[in-house]
């Protein structure tokens, strides 16, 4: 934008140079040779845009000397003038067309990513956030201030409707590892869950809602997961003033990336090496702690006994360092092999 606005400046000074010295010229004729308005013009237009063509009059020697500065300036401004509309459509208008296909180019590439959809404040913490992770995500939004704003900070983005199914296919939801509806409006997001669910059923879906009704509403239309900030952000508050230190502890597992404590979610596949093994073996070969089992059925089973069997379609949410985590993930992925 900024590129584009310095093009048009030059431009326009261009323009007004060359103008200038149009009317410098027409009066210069007029006083040096005392020739008529019309003579002086034709002669000042011909001179500067050196077409060749016979004087009107016989030119004195100050006519000439004044000419050539008349040439000159003339000549400068046009240049100025013309190098301003180069750059104005090179670096403004296709240059904005070729970096939009870049990016195009590499959101059809994306895979398992998230689809973020909205860029107000809720949307800009959220995208910081996957940022920090390094999840990849692409924005959608219809309003041009808050794509300009994503621009700035390096997200993939789409301004358009996130309610589309035609944006939705664009941002590739048949290939997204999830969905946030983070929009302020419920309706919105609403409409926004009902499209994603319809293009791709077992989508992963996380929406905003202001109200209770708004969240009966969201779930029906198939949200997995429905947020209230209001509600969260008011619990939030009340707990870190009845325990502080708790709610210090869970900032540094869930907030922090380091060497310290972090939490993940580890999914089981169906070839998984986790998968028909007990908690307690898999305690042993990562040496992480399983905070809990989340059976595929739905039932969440908190602090699991040694003995509790693994199968796929569960998921993990253990608690360690960095270290435990990945060789966890090795482990579930068949990087690292267990001995029998």
């Amino acid at each position: 934008m900024q590129v584009k606005m310095k093009s048009l400046h030059k431009v326009i000074w261009g323009i007004l140079a060359l103008l200038a010295t149009i009317v410098i010229g027409t009066i210069g004729y007029e006083i040096i040779e005392g020739w008529s308005f019309l003579d002086s013009i034709y002669m000042t237009i011909t001179t500067i845009t050196t077409v060749g063509y016979n004087e009107v009059h016989p030119l004195s020697n100050a006519g000439r000397i004044f000419s050539i500065f008349l040439i000159l300036g003339g000549m400068g401004g046009a240049f100025y003038a013309l190098t301003g509309v180069i750059t104005y459509i090179v670096e403004g208008n296709l240059g904005a067309t070729w970096g939009r296909r870049r990016m195009e180019n590499k959101i059809s590439q994306l895979k398992n990513h998230f689809i973020l959809c909205g860029f107000g404040r809720v949307g800009e913490e959220i995208a910081s956030i996957f940022k920090e992770e390094e999840v990849p995500f692409v924005v959608v939004d219809n309003r041009s201030e808050c794509t300009a704003r994503a621009e700035q900070e390096g997200y993939l983005y789409i301004e358009g409707d996130a309610t589309s199914d035609e944006i939705l296919k664009e941002a590739g939801i048949e290939k997204a590892r999830g969905l946030v509806a983070a929009l302020g409006s419920d309706i919105d997001n609403t409409y926004i869950t009902l499209s994603a669910r319809g293009l791709y059923p077992s989508l992963f879906i996380t929406a905003r809602a202001s109200d209770s009704e708004a969240e009966k509403k969201l779930r029906r239309t198939g949200a997995n997961r429905i947020v209230s900030p209001n509600s969260i952000g008011a619990r939030r508050m009340a707990m870190l003033a009845l325990r502080p230190t708790v709610m210090d502890f869970l900032d540094t597992i869930t907030r922090r990336r380091g060497p310290e404590l972090q939490m993940e979610n580890v999914a089981i596949e169906t070839n998984s090496s986790l998968n028909g093994l007990t908690i307690e073996e898999i305690r042993k070969c990562s040496r992480a702690t399983i905070l809990a089992l989340n059976r595929k059925t739905g039932s969440l089973v908190p602090n699991p006994s040694a003995d509790e069997k693994v199968t796929a379609g569960d998921s993990l949410i253990i608690m360690g360092t960095s270290e435990q985590l990945n060789t966890l993930e090795a482990v579930c992925e068949g990087a690292i092999k267990l001995d029998n």
